[in-house]
């Protein structure tokens, strides 16, 4: 069986807020877990905000704030997890989007905070994560700021679509829930058709059109994970309302995402992820050759030329 799975250190991304280390918390236990080094990564800008009208107003340079976050977190990670964990700090100037990718290049896994935006912004906020996603080319978790150690991060939720959309977010599921050794819950919302044969022929409902996407996409990995407890939720209500219910009683939801250069809009995940209120880890999907030559449209030449008349 074919496998995406990544061996690198787990990377965090440092903003300096005390809620802030929450996520530091999330991403050194992830580290732990796996065995993995954890690197504690601080971008910042390459000016100040510093306003020379304001009176008595001494800002530090950047560089130095970051400096300064970095030096608290790993404190903190030293305070709460002892010397166990071997902890990288980087602070580089430039954009999120542009530091955190360069860091993470060759991460396992990248935990990001979730922003605290409301509204039209989180929405934005959550289609930053998915293109940071798809630029990193490795998982990412985004983390509530809110979030604290439970007995809920036992359970693992996945949605799955029946695409190859959802091929590497099913391995990450499935590994995340074996070293948790927590429960896997698949989630896959078929549509219902309003005068579907429920007396008719079974084969032919959603049900069953349903079950079998499911048991499609899980094909060998119940046998690679056979520790991991499967529980499968076939709904016909929309899907980011049935992963938002599941979310509810879950450690953390994975979603498939599309990868590469280029920023693609994905709407439904990008509802899910602003909507969730737990840690949901996007997983890009790599496209292999074979799948890109089914996706190619075959566009014929035109022997014809047009000649516009006006």
């Amino acid at each position: 069986m074919r496998t995406w799975a990544r061996t690198g250190p787990v990377v965090v991304e440092v903003d300096g807020s005390a809620e802030g280390l929450h996520v530091v918390d999330y991403a050194a236990l992830e580290a732990l877990r796996s065995g993995a080094g954890l690197v504690l990564v601080a971008p910042y800008p390459a000016h100040s905000s510093y306003n020379p009208m304001t009176a008595g107003y001494q800002p530090k340079p950047p560089a130095e704030i970051a400096d300064a976050a970095l030096r608290q977190a790993v404190a903190h990670v030293r305070h709460h997890y002892g010397y166990e964990l071997q902890v990288t700090a980087v602070s580089e100037e430039g954009a999120r989007l542009k530091v955190l990718p360069q860091v993470a290049r060759h991460a396992r896994l990248l935990v990001v905070g979730r922003s605290r935006a409301r509204g039209p912004h989180r929405l934005v906020a959550a289609q930053s994560n998915i293109f940071l996603t798809a630029r990193t080319g490795c998982p990412v978790i985004v983390v509530p700021l809110s979030w604290r150690p439970g007995l809920l991060d036992r359970k693992v939720a996945v949605g799955i679509d029946g695409t190859p959309l959802s091929v590497e977010a099913v391995e990450f599921a499935f590994r995340e829930t074996a070293e948790r050794e927590g429960e896997l819950t698949v989630v896959h919302a078929q549509h219902a058709p309003r005068h579907d044969p429920v007396d008719g022929d079974v084969d032919s409902s959603w049900v069953r059109r349903g079950d079998l996407t499911v048991s499609e996409t899980l094909a060998g990995w119940a046998d690679e994970y056979p520790e991991v407890k499967v529980t499968r939720f076939l709904t016909a209500k929309p899907v980011v309302e049935a992963l938002v219910r599941e979310g509810a009683q879950a450690g953390l939801v994975v979603l498939g995402a599309r990868a590469g250069r280029l920023p693609v809009g994905d709407p439904i995940a990008r509802r899910a992820v602003a909507a969730m209120a737990c840690p949901v880890a996007i997983v890009p999907h790599h496209v292999i050759a074979g799948e890109r030559g089914r996706q190619a449209r075959v566009v014929r030449r035109g022997t014809d030329v047009v000649v516009p008349t006006y």
